[in-house]
């Protein structure tokens, strides 16, 4: 019997040792921070939920409520460890020394005192929680006050706060940063909000710093993004030469461009169901690519408008990419959303250069190029179906309402139609164009073939 007992209570044990570990690290946290500049010195006040402060035995008393008294001792090193540790905080160029703890507490997980500056403040002067409360060790959250030496109020500041992510699974982040007030009196609040870890945060970005943020972030996105690559591919596969491209991917450029700036502008649909449409037309507009490569017959002509229709589809995608990002734009939106459309021709033009003489190459030595392109875009269209297949499905689960037609409705339309309006004015524009190039050509070949027959 005591045989058999040995090994049930090894398993036993192994499971409680696993279901501790388990909750260890914490599946959601949430950090609210603020940041504030004065004088010669910088303020930050963070709230987290103690139970992401690991390593650390908060005591307990009774089924496992916290006791305050003798936890108070044990906040300012967890603070430094797990708070201060993680964060490098930037005046200008330099990295500012590690803050002093100046102040922390226990709060309760109800407690709206970070809702403002000024009411944390206020928390931090206020009677700390009496020892009679009882309280789980994992449901209150620990609020510290850090203070860093500074040179100015007016200088530049950004802060790194990447090892914060470390506190949970999934860190959430509420960053507010308070700059000093400007002439009329006024106090701006620049709020961030992110999740894992952003980089580096320039809290006041000038616009080349923030041009620089976002030429990257286009360039990366278009890399990463799979759909993206496919329409290009798409693109690319029946007209593997740069002059006959352009106009193409010219066009996608400037159509994705119009709908991204106005997309920013709060311009676009706010519906719980438009980003799933968006994702369904974007695979549609894959499987027409691909299917017009396979029938054949298109001209660069035809291509350039077809891109241009769907680069307009193709700028809303970019737009949701950018949702979270924007606000590290501070006052340079323009500057930022120019800055990520220059990054993503940067990547179009990376991925040109290696897909033209890839298919190259392909046709000349593996597979004849009319059977080539119908294989690769057979290929691309079947992945295209099955996306579009899943997110249709996505988008069936959504009630679509017609809006209601109220002023803010009706001005929408109507900025939307003068967008269309002004599209409009340059397709006719380009096509009056190329049609003068067209007939100057062509008068020109005819000028040509005369002087060679006066020659005979």
């Amino acid at each position: 019997m005591r045989s058999k007992s040995i090994p049930l209570l090894a398993v036993a044990f192994g499971l409680v040792a696993q279901s501790a570990g388990a909750h260890d690290i914490p599946n959601d946290v949430t950090v609210q921070a603020f940041l504030k500049p004065e004088g010669n010195h910088l303020h930050l006040l963070v709230r987290v939920p103690l139970v992401a402060m690991r390593d650390i035995n908060f005591p307990q008393f009774g089924p496992g409520y916290l006791d305050l008294d003798r936890s108070a001792p044990l906040l300012p090193d967890a603070a430094t460890l797990w708070i201060s540790g993680f964060i490098q905080m930037y005046e200008g160029a330099t990295l500012l020394p590690k803050p002093a703890v100046m102040a922390t507490r226990i709060s309760m997980p109800a407690d709206k005192s970070f809702a403002t500056y000024e009411d944390a403040m206020a928390h931090f002067k206020a009677p700390p929680l009496g020892n009679d409360t009882q309280i789980y060790w994992t449901q209150p959250t620990m609020d510290v006050l850090f203070d860093y030496p500074i040179a100015s109020d007016r200088s530049e500041f950004s802060i790194n706060p990447g090892g914060l992510a470390r506190l949970g699974l999934r860190v959430a982040t509420v960053l507010r940063f308070l700059p000093p007030k400007g002439p009329d009196g006024e106090q701006v609040v620049r709020a961030f909000e992110y999740e894992g870890d952003p980089g580096l945060v320039r809290l006041d970005p000038r616009w080349y710093q923030a041009a620089g943020r976002f030429v990257d972030l286009g360039f990366h996105h278009i890399l990463d993004g799979t759909d993206h690559l496919l329409f290009l591919f798409c693109l690319v596969i029946p007209f593997r030469k740069f002059r006959a491209l352009i106009p193409a991917v010219t066009a996608f450029t400037v159509a994705h461009s119009i709908t991204l700036i106005a997309s920013a502008y709060n311009l676009a649909p706010d519906a719980l169901w438009f980003p799933p449409l968006i994702e369904v037309l974007i695979a549609l507009s894959i499987v027409y690519m691909a299917l017009e490569n396979i029938v054949g017959g298109s001209t660069v002509h035809k291509r350039w408008m077809i891109a241009f229709a769907f680069g307009l589809v193709h700028g809303f995608g970019f737009s949701f990419a950018l949702r979270q990002t924007l606000q590290f734009a501070g006052r340079h939106m323009l500057t930022s959303l120019l800055s990520f459309n220059i990054g993503v021709e940067l990547g179009q033009l990376l991925v040109l250069l290696i897909m033209i003489p890839a298919l190259d190459l392909l046709f000349r030595y593996v597979v004849a190029e009319r059977m080539g392109i119908i294989i690769l875009s057979a290929l691309v269209a079947h992945t295209a179906w099955h996306w579009m297949s899943e997110r249709w499905g996505v988008l069936s689960k959504y009630r679509i309402q017609w809006p209601e037609l109220t002023p803010a409705f009706l001005a929408s339309v109507l900025r939307w139609l003068m967008v269309l309006v002004a599209i409009a004015g340059v397709a006719w524009w380009v096509r009056v164009v190329r049609q003068g190039k067209l007939r100057k050509d062509a008068r020109k070949d005819a000028g040509t073939a005369a002087e060679v027959v006066d020659r005979v």
